[in-house]
């Protein structure tokens, strides 16, 4: 095994959000990048970013079946699958290469490929090559979780690694998960023309999210696709281009649903049992998520975690934040900067797409806080009317005494738009009168919505 003579100032495992990590604040260091797969991480290359131009486009060709109520006869011709697919990665493909060729070439940083692994707590391998360095930021992300299932080995299936770089659409996708990715896939792939079953565990989809959000988000979706509830995925198998997928209902009966496509959209596992982290004596939950205090370092003094593989919401505008705060942490440590959000909002970019912060009700009555509720469906505000929607809402829930917005849920057109003046207001601690009465909303645009919730909170 060959050893780098000299320890470097910095060693940074992954290329994704790690990568911007190396700023000119460094330019004195010696830094060594450790990549084993391509630049730019998970939401560049099979995450946020395609998915969400694939996700226009299926948004594009339901706009167009949808038009004739509308007065507009418009016909879908078809999808050409291979330009669709095309026009993504041939925008994405060049960038993580163009970036790893910047990275080389840049004098105070030497780039690694392949898997960096902890021999101790100042010491990786990667591959044939021994690194040691004075600090260490571990950024390393997560990987697809794949449950054992019976016949798995034997047939074809799919994650979010793949899936979208299919060689020919699907006719019929089977997806086993209920959560957000099989929510936004279902969505890309069922607009773009093909049958869709998902296998879904609990009773509803979207499970984590508030009730009345994950109940209506399931009545839309049975409208749309196969839905199967409360179901277990007992065996699978193959012949030839037919996957057979038997499960398990609710009632103990068993039915077999046969596609050409299978996705496992079962969740997202941190890449920490890859690197070795025990070796280095860092700490993990029983998750295998990185232990951290709120700057971000890990209970190994020269050790800072950021990104998937810290927080188990695994959202890339958390890392994005994480990533400004050890940046300036790894330099500066004896005042650090702490990261520690008290709301995280996310959204699903699914068809109705969905958007969430703060506290469910379900949460807020579990902890047995008081709260206040208002709600407001879109069909109330002029903007509704022009989208002529009929099952879109906002929800929100306030401390009665203070009038501070506990939480808010919103299904429906544009909502990861919709909820970003309501973060803000949380973040600014302003009450809801200051939210609602404070500015004037523009009419008749759909923020509409949100105003007449915070209204209807009395």
């Amino acid at each position: 095994m060959a050893e780098i003579e000299t320890p470097y100032d910095l060693a940074i495992i992954g290329a994704g959000t790690g990568n911007g990590i190396i700023t000119d604040k460094l330019d004195h260091w010696r830094i060594a990048l450790i990549e084993k797969s391509v630049f730019g991480g998970t939401c560049l290359n099979r995450g946020c970013i395609p998915s969400k131009m694939f996700v226009r486009t299926a948004d594009i060709a339901e706009t167009i079946r949808d038009a004739e109520r509308f007065g507009v006869d418009a016909t879908l011709n078809g999808i050409r699958w291979a330009d669709v697919r095309e026009r993504v990665f041939g925008r994405i493909d060049p960038l993580g290469p163009g970036s790893a060729e910047a990275r080389e070439e840049q004098a105070n940083v030497d780039l690694f490929r392949g898997e960096a692994v902890f021999a101790d707590a100042n010491t990786l391998t990667v591959g044939d090559q021994k690194i040691t360095a004075d600090r260490f930021v571990l950024a390393a992300g997560a990987r697809p979780f794949v449950p054992q299932i019976p016949g798995l080995d034997s047939v074809e299936y799919h994650t979010t690694d793949s899936i979208m770089r299919l060689e020919d659409g699907p006719e019929h996708l089977i997806i086993v998960g209920g959560g957000f990715i099989a929510a936004e896939m279902a969505h890309i792939f069922g607009g773009l023309g093909a049958k869709v079953t998902i296998l879904a565990r609990g009773d509803r989809l979207l499970g984590l999210e508030d009730d009345a959000i994950s109940h209506a988000f399931t009545k839309e979706y049975q409208d749309r696709f196969d839905i199967r509830l409360n179901t277990s995925t007992q065996q699978l198998s193959q012949d030839g281009n037919d996957i057979h997928v038997q499960v398990q209902n609710v009632d103990g009966g068993t039915d077999t649903i046969v596609g050409d496509t299978l996705l496992m959209a079962t969740g997202r596992i941190p890449n920490t049992d890859r690197l070795g982290v025990a070796a280095a004596g860092v700490e993990t939950d029983d998750r295998g998520f990185v232990l951290t205090d709120d700057s971000l370092r890990t209970n190994v003094d020269h050790i800072w975690a950021i990104g998937d593989m810290t927080n188990r919401a695994q959202l890339k505008h958390y890392a994005n934040a994480q990533l400004s705060s050890v940046a300036h942490n790894i330099v500066d440590p004896d005042n650090p900067i702490q990261v520690k959000p008290r709301f995280v909002p996310h959204a699903v970019f699914a068809e109705p797409q969905v958007a969430a912060v703060g506290q469910t009700e379900q949460q807020l009555i579990e902890s047995g806080t008081n709260y206040i509720e208002g709600h407001k469906y879109y069909s109330g505000t002029a903007f509704g009317w022009a989208l002529e929607d009929k099952h879109s809402f906002a929800r929100v829930y306030a401390d009665p005494e203070t009038r501070l917005l506990l939480g808010a849920h919103i299904i429906g057109p544009q909502a990861s738009l919709l909820i970003q003046p309501l973060i803000l207001g949380m973040e600014m601690d302003l009450t809801i009168d200051q939210m609602a009465k404070g500015q004037i909303y523009i009419h008749p645009a759909l923020t509409e919505v949100v105003e007449n919730a915070l209204l209807n909170l009395g």
